[in-house]
Protein backbone atom coordinates (compact mmCIF):
# COMPACT_ATOMS: atom_id res chain seq x y z
CA UNK A 1 0.00 0.00 0.00
CA UNK A 2 2.69 2.18 0.72
CA UNK A 3 4.41 1.82 -2.63
CA UNK A 4 0.77 2.76 -4.24
CA UNK A 5 0.91 5.97 -2.49
CA UNK A 6 4.42 6.84 -3.13
CA UNK A 7 4.09 6.16 -6.88
CA UNK A 8 0.78 8.12 -6.80
CA UNK A 9 2.77 11.08 -5.32
CA UNK A 10 5.72 10.86 -7.68
CA UNK A 11 2.89 10.68 -10.75
CA UNK A 12 1.50 13.95 -9.25
CA UNK A 13 4.59 15.50 -8.85
CA UNK A 14 5.99 14.73 -12.68
CA UNK A 15 2.70 16.05 -14.20
CA UNK A 16 2.94 19.32 -11.82
CA UNK A 17 6.50 19.61 -12.83
CA UNK A 18 5.96 19.26 -16.56
CA UNK A 19 3.72 21.79 -16.69
CA UNK A 20 5.77 24.40 -15.40
CA UNK A 21 8.46 23.44 -17.60
CA UNK A 22 5.74 24.05 -20.26
CA UNK A 23 4.91 27.50 -18.98
CA UNK A 24 7.61 29.48 -19.49
CA UNK A 25 8.17 28.16 -23.16
CA UNK A 26 7.71 30.91 -25.70
CA UNK A 27 4.70 30.46 -27.50
CA UNK A 28 4.62 29.05 -31.33
CA UNK A 29 3.54 31.00 -34.35
CA UNK A 30 2.59 29.24 -37.58
CA UNK A 31 3.72 30.68 -40.29
CA UNK A 32 2.51 29.22 -44.02
CA UNK A 33 5.79 28.45 -45.84
CA UNK A 34 7.31 29.19 -48.17
CA UNK A 35 7.67 33.21 -47.45
CA UNK A 36 8.19 35.14 -50.15
CA UNK A 37 10.94 36.95 -49.15
CA UNK A 38 9.93 40.30 -51.17
CA UNK A 39 6.68 41.14 -48.78
CA UNK A 40 8.05 39.56 -45.48
CA UNK A 41 8.67 41.63 -42.56
CA UNK A 42 11.95 41.22 -40.24
CA UNK A 43 9.59 39.97 -37.77
CA UNK A 44 8.35 37.09 -39.99
CA UNK A 45 11.49 36.44 -41.52
CA UNK A 46 13.03 35.84 -38.39
CA UNK A 47 10.27 33.60 -37.06
CA UNK A 48 9.85 31.38 -40.73
CA UNK A 49 13.79 30.83 -41.53
CA UNK A 50 16.08 28.78 -39.38
CA UNK A 51 19.05 30.53 -38.21
CA UNK A 52 17.81 34.19 -38.74
CA UNK A 53 17.25 36.05 -35.77
CA UNK A 54 15.97 40.20 -35.81
CA UNK A 55 19.65 41.64 -36.97
CA UNK A 56 19.57 39.29 -40.14
CA UNK A 57 15.95 39.64 -40.66
CA UNK A 58 16.35 43.23 -40.46
CA UNK A 59 19.56 42.98 -42.69
CA UNK A 60 17.58 41.40 -45.65
CA UNK A 61 14.62 44.10 -45.35
CA UNK A 62 17.02 46.74 -45.74
CA UNK A 63 19.06 45.39 -48.48
CA UNK A 64 15.72 45.00 -50.52
CA UNK A 65 14.75 48.74 -49.67
CA UNK A 66 17.76 49.63 -50.83
CA UNK A 67 18.23 47.20 -54.07
CA UNK A 68 14.59 46.40 -54.68
CA UNK A 69 13.34 43.06 -54.66
CA UNK A 70 15.05 39.93 -54.81
CA UNK A 71 15.05 38.06 -58.29
CA UNK A 72 16.21 34.63 -56.94
CA UNK A 73 16.74 33.11 -53.53
CA UNK A 74 21.00 32.88 -54.72
CA UNK A 75 20.68 36.80 -54.56
CA UNK A 76 20.33 36.70 -50.56
CA UNK A 77 23.94 35.88 -50.44
CA UNK A 78 24.78 39.66 -51.07
CA UNK A 79 22.70 40.34 -47.50
CA UNK A 80 25.37 40.95 -45.10
CA UNK A 81 25.30 37.94 -42.99
CA UNK A 82 23.58 35.63 -45.33
CA UNK A 83 25.92 32.44 -46.25
CA UNK A 84 25.49 29.46 -48.41
CA UNK A 85 24.51 27.11 -45.10
CA UNK A 86 22.05 29.81 -44.14
CA UNK A 87 20.65 29.79 -47.70
CA UNK A 88 20.52 26.23 -48.31
CA UNK A 89 18.69 25.59 -44.58
CA UNK A 90 16.33 27.71 -45.94
CA UNK A 91 15.52 27.12 -49.68
CA UNK A 92 12.40 25.34 -49.48
CA UNK A 93 11.20 28.03 -46.72
CA UNK A 94 11.15 30.64 -49.00
CA UNK A 95 10.60 32.17 -52.31
CA UNK A 96 10.43 35.23 -54.54
CA UNK A 97 7.51 35.61 -55.74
Amino acid sequence: MRKVVLSAWLLILVILASSVVHAGQKPQYIIPLPININVSDALTLSRALVGVGPVKAAAIVAYREQHGPFTSLDALLQVKGIGPGTLHKNRGRMSVQ
